[in-house]
């Protein structure tokens, strides 16, 4: 049999999620029938071990496939349906995304005019002004979802402002907060956005008692630590959310879960968030389009679904490590929505490999080729 044979049958079996490289190879017949002396790819790939975790990375891409947002198949390019789909574009673009604007205009409206006094106004009764406010945010939340036509599904019990208690959810998009905060009002911790975004985050969400951080600043760790547990200890404040992933996955992967949600101290409630694709994906790729452009994307589309699991509390047990607790956590999330598992720091996706580390592969290699060439 020929390479190309043996290329062939391996890649009907081929796991896209566990490849093996030795199936992109020649097999042992081939390479006797090559003439002596010639150098192959095979003999490079046996002798550099950088060659092949190389070729290796290229056909088990897990870390790239977590933040790609993969387009649906093409249905409507037939004879029958494109002028159905034409139809609907233009539906959804001339009736469907107006009404949806003037509702979250209606909705901004009617929000201003009553957080703007109450939070002024109530300033010495301030039990009251959180009430208030949190009911105005949960308000506000629920307008944006009804302007996607969102269809959510919540199930299980919902969550209760309890003092020693932290709720960790997979992080797909923003949208993920809103979801979640039209149902109870979360105090989120959540990276610092520039924009309208931002100028939210610091007057509105402030309310809630949200915590931002800037994550090329090392020093807001401590503080963001800090503020953390002193959050969680506060019987009246509103309930802790955590993307504990610390970036967006396209929801069907799930990577390491940072370990500060889980050496608080607390009782961990796990939530998981699944989106139906069936008429937009929920994936905010933020390298590519703004929030903007997103929420645009959705507020076009025909609704956005998606189901919310809250989940049994979980306590660590005796003798487990904050990293293993949340890997356990990361499991129950990820089983109950279905989605996989890797071995992936989220934080690699902003971040370069040093000079160092790329000398030192560059150096490993140089000196395997050159032995190589010097048995020739």
């Amino acid at each position: 049999m020929n390479s190309s044979g043996v290329l062939k049958s391996s890649s009907s079996e081929l796991d896209l999620d566990r490849p093996n490289i030795e199936d992109y190879l020649p097999s042992g017949a081939a390479i006797q029938q090559e003439p002596r002396g010639k150098l192959r790819l095979h003999d490079l790939l046996d002798i550099s071990p950088t060659l092949s975790e190389a070729a290796g990375a290229i056909v088990d891409d897990s870390f790239t496939r977590c933040f790609k947002s993969n387009p649906p198949e093409p249905w409507n390019w037939n004879i029958y349906l494109f002028p159905l789909w034409c139809f609907g574009v233009l539906l959804r673009y001339l009736i469907v995304f107006p009404t949806r604007v003037l509702v979250l205009t209606i909705g901004w409206i009617i929000f201003l005019s009553s957080f703007i006094p109450v939070h002024f106004l109530l300033k010495g009764h301030d039990r009251l002004r959180r009430s208030i406010e949190r009911s105005l945010v949960e308000m506000i939340c629920s307008f944006f979802v009804a302007s996607w036509t969102g269809v959510v599904r919540y199930h299980g019990p919902r969550p209760s402002r309890r003092p020693k208690q932290v709720f960790v959810a997979n992080h797909t998009s923003m949208i993920d907060f809103i979801v979640l905060e039209q149902m109870t009002a979360f105090a989120v911790i959540m990276q610092k956005h520039p924009g309208w975004v931002g100028l939210l985050q610091s007057t509105i969400l402030e309310s809630v008692g949200c915590i931002w951080f800037n994550r090329s600043e090392a020093k807001d760790r401590e503080i963001v630590a800090r503020k953390l547990r002193e959050h969680v200890q506060g019987a009246d404040n509103n309930p802790l959310l955590i993307f504990p992933e610390g970036t967006c996955v396209n929801n069907h992967y799930t990577v390491m879960f940072k370990k500060g949600a889980f050496e608080l101290g607390c009782t961990v409630c796990p939530v998981a968030i699944k989106y139906n694709k069936i008429f937009v994906d929920a994936f905010w790729n933020s390298r590519k389009q703004s929030f903007t452009k997103h929420l645009l994307q959705l507020m076009t589309s025909w609704a956005v679904v998606c189901d919310v699991w809250y989940l049994e509390p979980q306590s660590l047990k005796p003798g487990e490590t904050p990293i293993e607790f949340a890997e356990r956590v990361r499991d129950i999330i990820s089983t109950r929505a279905g989605l996989k598992k890797v071995p992936w720091d989220g934080y690699l996706k902003y971040s370069r490999p040093s000079p160092k580390h790329r000398e030192r592969k560059q150096q490993n290699f140089a000196e395997s080729v050159l032995r190589r060439l010097e048995e020739k």
